[in-house]
């Protein structure tokens, strides 16, 4: 490359801003499939390595055009897949300031600003869901990490309870650990215990209810059928129905368990979506008694809206998590002062995810926060109303939060076939973009609605493409 000056970098800059501007004003009108091949795409970005490198703005106008058709329009107000967030502009903003900065934000010493950043950005978090100020926080890659290093901490303190040291002598000869789970925890759950070393096959579940909460009196049976330190896995919005465990209920459980039987037991729940709730006055009954809770897991990419990746943990055992996240070493410079961001997360290196946080939660503020939860809840309503109005819709869930389970029911026909082949239809149309899922056994179109952009007009239009879709596959051959 050479020398690279400050006029060349202004130049590869500004034309890398115009290609992400020309993304964005896009995106709400493109078809929200990807619709290059891998094949195609492949031929545009493919081939051997070069002996000689190509110049950068060569490369960032190749990946600027294969994007244009390349990508899934994840971030544009009509992607309903998964439970997938936008990405607010302040937040977009600030990750690429994180980019440009290239901190290493492991330890106070290499990043004060992240450092600081973190900490006044995890006090903001818990105010936000109405949690104790007390609790310790941590910012991972998602969900799926924030479960991880949640259980470490509780597997870790309620061991510690016993005269185990799990960091130091493993798990072989270790006091047996029960973990008990909803029938219906999101696998994240699962693959961290299976990363602990605790067995994704080991848990003991729970029945749930038809909307897929926990049962509380089945909690409370099994509970009191075990002994000894106890991991207790809790749902606060079901990934396929949006229904939350009665979380105070189960709190009480596990307190009035410890105080019975003077046994460890820690309370988790996995928030991923549903904690933000909280901030949404008509939503936060939802939560009641997620305070309570030992731990707590959730996303910043799905309903905060901020870029990927973003995850954050709550402790209210700051030692245990600090005890099962942090490793000392001669040459790492830590202080008893500052917030060294390493102690709290399973990664050394690592971005400053909670800058886009940060940005986010200050361009909104504490009502917009709210505001943007209770506009994608009322979305929901107003998408599960359009379909129910046809005579071949069902909805399988009572809309509680941001997502829709939808089937589709012709009498004589195969409604599993006929609802996956709606799903089809629907990607393949490109006006929206929705997954699909297996929901008591019965096949369903899952719709979530989590992004800040999304309008009514979004929701009738995508509404109406459904719908299309299902004429034109209710009037075909039989499936």
């Amino acid at each position: 490359m050479g020398q690279w000056g400050n006029e060349a970098m202004k130049n590869l800059l500004t034309q890398t801003a115009e290609h992400a501007e020309a993304y964005l004003r896009n995106v709400a009108d493109r078809p929200v499939k990807a619709t290059m091949t891998s094949g195609e795409l492949r031929a545009a970005l493919g081939g051997p390595l070069a002996e000689k490198g190509v110049a950068p703005e060569t490369i960032i106008d190749r990946l600027a055009a294969a994007a244009t058709s390349g990508t899934v329009a994840s971030t544009g107000p009509r992607y309903f897949g998964f439970v997938v967030g936008g990405n607010l502009p302040a937040a977009m903003a600030a990750d690429w300031l994180v980019s440009t900065w290239d901190q290493n934000a492991g330890i106070y010493a290499l990043s004060p600003l992240v450092s600081v950043v973190e900490d006044i950005t995890a006090g903001w978090l818990k105010k936000l869901a109405a949690l104790p100020d007390t609790m310790s926080v941590g910012f991972v890659t998602g969900c799926q990490m924030a479960n991880f290093t949640a259980l470490a901490a509780a597997r870790h303190h309620v061991l510690q309870q016993t005269g185990w040291d799990v960091e130091a002598r493993g798990l072989a000869g270790a006091p047996a650990l029960t973990v008990i789970t909803s029938d219906e925890s999101h696998y994240t759950i699962f693959m961290a215990l299976r990363l602990l070393g605790l067995g994704a096959a080991t848990a003991m579940r729970v029945p749930t209810d038809e909307q897929g909460r926990m049962r509380a009196d089945k909690f409370r049976e099994i509970l009191a059928a075990t002994t000894g330190p106890t991991i207790v896995c809790a749902q606060a919005g079901n990934v396929n129905t949006g229904a939350f465990d009665p979380i105070d209920e189960i709190a009480q459980a596990v307190q009035d368990a410890r105080e019975a039987q003077g046994r460890p037991v820690w309370l988790h729940v996995d928030g991923a979506f549903g904690l933000w709730a909280a901030t949404a006055p008509a939503r936060a009954p939802l939560v009641k008694g997620i305070a309570r809770a030992d731990s707590i897991a959730t996303d910043g990419h799905k309903w905060l809206n901020v870029p990927y990746d973003s995850g954050v943990v709550f402790s209210a055992h700051p030692d245990a998590h600090r005890g099962a996240m942090s490793l000392s070493a001669a040459y790492i410079q830590a202080t008893d002062v500052e917030r060294d961001p390493h102690e709290f997360v399973p990664e050394e290196s690592r971005r400053g995810r909670a800058v886009p946080i940060y940005a986010a939660l200050r361009s909104l503020g504490t009502s917009g926060v709210g505001e943007m939860i209770e506009r994608c809840c009322r979305h929901a309503v107003r998408m599960a109303d359009r379909l129910k109005a046809h005579p071949h819709v069902r909805i399988l869930n009572d809309v509680v939060l941001n997502q829709v389970l939808v089937r589709c029911e012709v009498p004589g026909r195969d409604a599993d076939a006929l609802t996956r082949a709606v799903i089809a239809g629907v990607q393949d149309d490109g006006t929206c973009w929705l997954g699909g899922t297996t929901w008591h056994g019965m096949a369903a179109i899952r719709v979530a609605v989590s992004n800040w952009s999304t309008t009514d007009e979004d929701i009738d239009r995508s509404a109406a493409a459904i719908l299309r879709v299902l004429e034109s596959v209710d009037g075909g051959a039989d499936l």
